[in-house]
């Protein structure tokens, strides 16, 4: 049966300003980085402290996703985090819009949203 998600795939529009993002400003730490010549197209293996990974790739004709406003798929991807005010300034001095924080009705935790550089919504959900 299942164990857990092993990975989130992500097309990006500008690869090198994604891998900058998810690399330099998230902090994900590269455990694979590689050029499909035959497609044109990278493919970035990230890893997640918590064992899991993003796959960030960039395809030259990939059409864009709406996001705003929401449309059927996957919706999001939330980062667990032990606070949200460290990552939040963080993200804010990098540049980066943060929305308010919110708190989820159901369990009680607070959580917000910010954007990678193509729009897809990210999510800080706080478990502290």
């Amino acid at each position: 049966m299942l164990e857990g998600i092993h990975h989130a795939a992500i097309i990006c529009s500008d690869y090198g300003k994604s891998r900058q993002f998810y690399v330099g400003i998230l902090g994900l730490e590269v455990i694979a980085e590689n050029f499909r010549a035959g497609r044109n197209s990278w493919k970035l293996d990230l890893a997640l402290p918590d064992g899991g990974q993003v796959e960030l790739f960039s395809f030259p004709t990939a059409p864009p996703r709406p996001s705003y406003p929401e449309a059927q798929g996957l919706r999001h991807l939330a980062f667990r985090v032990a606070a949200l005010e460290p990552v939040i300034r963080h993200l804010q001095d990098c540049g980066i819009e943060v929305e308010p924080v919110r708190v989820d009705e159901y369990t009680g935790k607070r959580f917000t949203f910010f954007s990678d550089p193509d729009g897809l919504p990210l999510e800080l959900y706080e478990q502290g």
